[in-house]
């Protein structure tokens, strides 16, 4: 009972906190905590204790009572946070290692968060993170789940709070792919969060380093959380750093001029190239690279390249002596072969992404030979091409590339012409540099060039890059060059404008605020000034509407009119007053009486009639009224400004004056005239334009129906000569089978000659032969001849014609009776023959019969043949 009442608060706080007893540390750190709170500066006396012994603190973490230990923790943080950077770097290498074993893991919720809190304060108050980062990683190899999963848990709340430009995330990126694979579930659910989070500042850039070190199922699985965190803007620090917060301080106006400014320099994410380590590409290049690629097989010189292009293809090349390769890669992109152009242009593209800065010195080499190659109308080559020329354009500026751009612009070659057109339009979206006056002028001035072509491509592509510099150096910047435009284009190129996205805007230097005004005339009293003797006492006066508009008719702001006028105005612009003429004074209007001459020894202390009098002191009464008549009211400056002129001098005047208002009329005018006859010529250039694109197009189907008529004459000859052919072979036929039928007769004057109903025509069949009766053989040949030319066998058959294939040969005094012949007929209706049908096929049966007898015996007598008998 005694000793719970002792009272320790006596004893000195270093001997309290590493007391045996847990509630008299638990109550040192507690009274430790309120003390660093209460002191004024970092200097303080209660400091040094906990200064010179580190191992406090290692207690105080790895205090084996959960209650002591929170204390202990709180007291920590307001170590640090008071103590200054003298208190974190005595202290951080005797607790980071603690806290990551015991403080982050603890039991209590507390002390859990006093841990992070600490090692957010290190960070806050060192302003870096290396060490720190170091000694957290550690702890990824620890045997407990539990100790790994809360230092991923505190790597996820550092970079949260502070982002990647303050801790450098490689580390971690380097560490994930173990702690995917470990067993258990809640390591890998803390190492998807740290890898989200991570996505949030590096996107895409953070997958070269650990991303083909995952499985496909840990991939699939990372992909659809970043999904989730894709539609999410940028994020931002959420928690500065102690210089950070002391500069804020120190310059609050600076950050309130343009915080967009600050906001896009810390939105910018992180890339491939600034995370990955720079490869050593030309120790990778084969050692027959040069030679394969100068060889006159272009499958060698594309095997190079694609050697080259592997060994070159990574996100970060170490820099070094690139000048052989380039200048093989700008030969290369001469040569014939397309393959080989294509596979120059992407190792140029891995080089300069690769190099980035480095690869600045090497681009006037190789620009030009690739701009040269875009002539290949192939979409493959020039897409190839327009890839390379986009990643050297990103390793230089606007300004080195521009000369060469401007070049190609003017080329002969349309294909070029356009795909140059199109580069140009991509560096002014790309440039992170507004260009200057001079680069404006000559872009735009080779911009309204391109309106004015022929193709429609090039003048949409004309109004486009006008469109993209007028939203980079704004409208009133461009106003003057598109002034000679009519109002379509003005349209278009604004249309271009409103839908361009370009990451550079110019600033217009700060003007320089006009110096203070001097106080007004009427307060300041006269002053007068003693004149030298022998001269004249200069006269002030003060600026007044009269003497500036006489002041500006003066002969250095016109035409001179005469020779009077320049030497009597002269002395107005010097002195302010019209001289008076010789034994003349004139009065002004609206002025006081004109001064007198004065003497070399007088001061003048009466103001110029120019000069506007003090305002009289007013008082009360009739004494504070002046007592000369008040001054008549000024008059506009126009009566003053002819003031010393002779009547011709300002007639003179206003008539050059009416001439001068009369040509700026007729200036406008032609200017618009001008503007509308552009807008003319530019409609008829495009209608011939189109008139000569109609014009081909006609020329092309005439030739093509020509081309037509042509194979139609040459088909038509090919059928005619055919149709000769045929038909002298058919005469060559007919010939043959005269001869053959007159080689076949026989020379019997008693043959009959037996036909079907088909005979009708047979004077236009001279080739039937004859048979004799006393020879069978004779009979069937001359039957048979007959058939084959006369008639079908169907139809013979049909007509009762002599079968000879059944055996029945005729007998020699048998003919074709018209009864036989009206047999075979047949009739449709019953089949019953008609009794006159049969008559008049007999008779016609005769005839031909008689006929072909008359005909043998011509034929007889032509060939000399004659049998006895007859």
């Amino acid at each position: 009972m005694a000793e719970q009442e002792e009272d320790f608060s006596s004893l000195p706080l270093q001997d309290r906190v590493t007391h045996k007893n847990w509630k008299v540390r638990k109550e040192g750190w507690e009274d430790a905590a309120r003390a660093f709170a209460a002191t004024a500066d970092e200097s303080d006396p209660v400091f040094r204790p906990f200064i010179l012994g580190s191992d406090l603190w290692k207690g105080a973490v790895t205090d084996s009572n959960v209650a002591a230990q929170q204390e202990g923790l709180s007291a920590l943080c307001a170590f640090l946070k008071y103590g200054g950077s003298q208190a974190c770097s005595r202290s951080r290498g005797a607790t980071i290692q603690p806290i990551v074993e015991k403080g982050l893991s603890s039991a209590k919720a507390g002390a859990k968060q006093s841990s992070l809190e600490a090692l957010l304060l290190y960070i806050e108050i060192e302003g870096k993170s290396d060490a720190l980062l170091e000694d957290l990683l550690q702890g990824l190899s620890n045997k407990q789940p539990k100790v790994v999963a809360a230092t991923l848990g505190a790597l996820t709340a550092i970079y949260h709070a502070y982002g990647v430009k303050i801790v450098e995330p490689k580390p971690s990126l380097k560490a994930l792919p173990k702690v995917f694979g470990h067993a258990d579930k809640n390591v890998r659910a803390e190492a998807s969060s740290l890898a989200v989070e991570l996505y949030r500042w590096l996107r895409e850039a953070m997958k070269t380093l650990f991303w083909n070190d995952l499985k496909p199922v840990q991939q699939q699985d990372l992909e659809k959380l970043f999904e989730g965190v894709k539609s999410e803007p940028s994020p931002k620090q959420k928690r500065l750093l102690r210089a950070q917060e002391q500069a804020a301080a120190a310059a609050p106006a600076a950050d309130e001029e343009d915080p967009e400014i600050e906001e896009a320099e810390e939105e910018t994410p992180a890339e491939a190239f600034d995370l990955a380590e720079p490869v050593d590409v030309l120790k990778k290049i084969p050692g027959d690279f040069h030679e394969n690629l100068a060889s006159t097989k272009w499958k060698e010189r594309k095997e190079a390249l694609d050697a080259l292009y592997e060994v070159a293809n990574t996100d970060r090349i170490q820099d070094g002596h690139y000048d052989e390769i380039i200048a093989g890669l700008a030969k290369s992109m001469k040569d014939a072969n397309i393959a080989v152009v294509t596979t120059a242009a992407n190792c140029v593209e891995v080089l300069a992404k690769g190099l980035r800065r480095s690869f600045a010195k090497y681009r006037s080499r190789i620009m030009g030979p690739m701009m040269e190659r875009l002539k290949e109308k192939k979409q493959s080559v020039a897409d190839a091409l327009s890839q390379a020329l986009d990643a050297v354009f990103a390793s230089t500026s606007l300004s080195e590339s521009l000369e060469d751009i401007l070049e190609f612009l003017k080329h002969k070659n349309p294909q070029v012409k356009s795909e140059t057109l199109k580069f140009l339009i991509r560096c002014l979206k790309l440039t992170k540099d507004a260009p200057s006056k001079p680069e404006t002028k000559s872009i735009a001035e080779a911009a309204i060039k391109l309106l004015t072509e022929s193709v429609e491509a090039l003048r949409a592509g004309g109004a486009e890059i006008l469109g993209t510099l007028m939203k980079i150096m704004g409208e009133r910047a461009m106003a003057p060059y598109l002034d000679g435009l009519d109002d379509i284009r003005k349209t278009k190129i604004k249309e271009y404008c409103n839908a361009a996205q370009v990451k550079a805007k110019d600033k217009p230097k700060p003007v320089a605020p006009p110096p203070k005004a001097a106080p007004p005339a009427q307060k300041r009293a006269p002053t007068t000034k003693k004149a030298a003797p022998g001269l004249k006492a200069p006269v002030k006066r003060a600026s007044t509407p009269q003497s500036e508009k006489l002041t500006a008719s003066s002969p250095q702001s016109r035409p001179p009119v005469g020779k009077a006028l320049p030497s009597k105005l002269g002395g107005l612009q010097k002195s302010g007053l019209a001289a008076p003429s010789a034994g003349l004074k004139k009065k002004l209007p609206g002025a006081g009486p004109a001064p007198t001459l004065a003497s070399p020894k007088r001061n003048i202390t009466s103001p110029s009639p120019y000069e506007e009098a003090p305002a009289p002191k007013l008082g009360r009464g009739l004494a504070g009224r002046p007592l000369g008549k008040p001054a008549a009211p000024v008059e506009p400056a126009a009566p003053s400004a002819s003031a010393g002129m002779t009547a011709a001098e300002r007639e003179e005047l206003e008539s050059l004056r009416a001439d001068k208002d009369r040509l700026i009329r007729v200036n406008d005018d032609l200017r618009t005239e001008k503007s509308k006859l552009m807008s003319q010529i530019h409609e008829l250039q495009n209608q011939n334009a189109q008139l000569i694109e109609d014009h081909t197009r006609d020329v092309l189907s005439i030739k093509a129906k020509e081309t037509q008529l042509v194979r139609a004459r040459s088909d038509a000859e090919a059928a005619e000569n055919l149709v000769q052919r045929q038909g002298r072979e058919m005469e060559r036929l007919k010939r043959e089978l005269s001869r053959n039928v007159r080689e076949a007769s026989p020379l019997n004057a008693d043959d009959q000659i037996y036909q079907d109903r088909g005979l009708n025509g047979s004077q236009h069949h001279p080739g039937i032969e004859r048979y004799d009766s006393g020879r069978p053989e004779s009979r069937e040949v001359g039957y048979q001849r007959a058939r084959s030319y006369m008639g079908s066998p169907s139809e013979e058959k049909e007509n009762g014609s002599l079968d000879v294939g059944a055996g029945k040969k005729p007998s020699m005094g048998r003919s074709l009776s018209g009864d036989t012949l009206a047999a075979g007929r047949g009739d449709d209706n019953g089949g019953a023959p008609a009794v006159g049908q049969g008559v008049d096929s007999y008779k016609r049966a005769a005839e031909v019969t008689s006929q072909l007898k008359a005909r043998i015996e011509q034929m007889k007598a032509k060939q000399g043949l004659t049998r006895p008998g007859r």
